[in-house]
């Protein structure tokens, strides 16, 4: 079993001891038995109980649970269909090759949006002085954006209609990931609305994100109508109810992960064809809340944080979260959304069972959220003029950045590797 800390089992210098001196036999190997035995217990028990956090995972490394995953046997109890090997064949193959890291790696920043972006001048702020760490793709599916920031200017994908509620937005999504996939310094992959504003400054969301060993693709079970109560058993075998999740749409995700979102058919033609409104007996799916909750479940559990780092209110109990106006934005609301640490879901039970999850970054307790949602574009005036206050708030994590890529340069030097290959 491979883990952050390896086990080392050594015994110290046995003296000589004089031939007329009795030991029983017995006495000589208990500790090796003692020792055998509690290993053997942790590892029936990790195997039967896998860990369900993150905290869990972290207490061996930031890789504790993907290696016990691949170490141990398939919890399956049913034989994997044809297209279900080929599909983890390719989808192993590349979660298991080493990404090739540029000198410069970039954040690709995808807006998915039916047409202009009302906050363009907030981001055009958010990105100044840094260009070269980031790109900008702009999904427009209605009317083409007139832009005001150079950083946005001809950076339009080919767009197809997105319709609410239907696989069409993942088809927007994916196109949005294939265009940044282009781009070979594209490390990191960032879904945003029109109604998404920045919560920190750019340089803290780079290292927050270049340097985690997760992506955060939102996930969680919900037994409720609005969660398992949307799975079709047409989805079997690949999908299970058991793997059925439910999440928020807005991800961010590593390289390896856009990957293999890409190289997927066979679960997302499982969802094109069964999860949609209006499906069975009145029931409504929705592909964009279910499909990378649930694949992601399946196939890399261990990868994903299970929440989302962009910001939403559902607190008012509707369809649609909470819709921020120009009243309610003020350096308070904005401190208090950047200092939540800790993640909540709601179920859809009628008794609304609450699951609450701290935000781990790196095994370490930290702010939840990068970004927010669901801001009016009458709120763009109020966040300009207090920008730089609410996204100076950041715990002061300058001296935490220094001490990493100081690690992570002493990891280089060890390694002997060349410079092209590393942050």
């Amino acid at each position: 079993m491979k883990t952050g800390q390896a086990w080392r089992l050594g015994m110290k210098d046995m003296q000589i001891l004089p031939p007329h001196r009795h030991r029983s036999p017995l006495k000589k190997p208990t500790w090796i038995i003692v020792l055998v035995s509690l290993v053997s217990l942790f590892l029936v028990c990790a195997y039967v109980y896998p860990p369900q956090n993150s905290a869990a995972c972290y207490l061996f490394s930031s890789h504790g649970c993907k290696a016990l995953q691949n170490w141990l046997p398939p919890t399956s109890s049913r034989e994997l269909t044809d297209d279900e090997i080929a599909s983890r064949v390719v989808i192993r193959d590349i979660l298991d090759t080493p990404p090739v890291i540029p000198k410069t790696p970039k954040i690709a920043f995808m807006f998915l949006t039916p047409g202009a972006l009302p906050f363009e001048r907030l981001w055009d702020k958010f990105f100044q002085g840094h260009e070269g760490k980031f790109s900008v793709y702009v999904h427009a599916s209605k009317d083409k954006p007139v832009h005001f920031s150079r950083y946005f200017l001809n950076r339009e994908i080919r767009s197809g209609k997105v319709v609410w509620g239907t696989i069409s937005m993942i088809d927007a999504e994916k196109r949005l990931l294939a265009n940044a996939l282009k781009d070979p310094d594209n490390q990191h992959f960032v879904l945003l609305s029109d109604s998404c504003i920045p919560l920190r400054n750019f340089d803290f969301v780079y290292n927050y994100l270049l340097y985690t060993n997760v992506s955060y693709v939102d996930s969680f079970e919900d037994p409720g109508p609005h969660g398992s109560g949307r799975y079709s058993e047409h989805m079997l075998p690949e999908v299970e109810m058991e793997d059925f999740r439910k999440g928020a749409q807005w991800f961010t995700m590593k390289r390896q992960h856009a990957t293999i979102i890409m190289a997927d058919s066979l679960y997302y033609t499982k969802f094109r064809i069964y999860c949609k409104p209006g499906m069975e007996y009145g029931r409504n799916c929705y592909s964009d809340e279910h499909y990378l909750p649930t694949f992601f479940n399946i196939l890399d559990p261990a990868g994903i944080a299970n929440w989302s780092v962009t910001h939403v209110d559902w607190s008012e109990g509707k369809w649609h979260p909470k819709a921020y106006r120009s009243q309610d934005v003020t350096l308070e609301l904005m401190r208090k959304i950047t200092s939540i640490v800790d993640s909540v879901h709601v179920t859809s039970h009628e008794r609304k069972e609450i699951q609450i999850r701290p935000c781990l970054w790196n095994g370490n307790q930290r702010p939840c959220y990068l970004f927010a949602r669901k801001f009016l574009p009458e709120t763009l005036n109020s966040l300009m003029a207090i920008f730089s206050n609410y996204t100076s708030y950041q715990c002061n994590w300058k001296k935490h950045w220094r001490l990493l890529e100081a690690e992570l340069k002493i990891k280089k030097v060890a390694a002997s590797v060349d410079d092209d290959d590393f942050v």
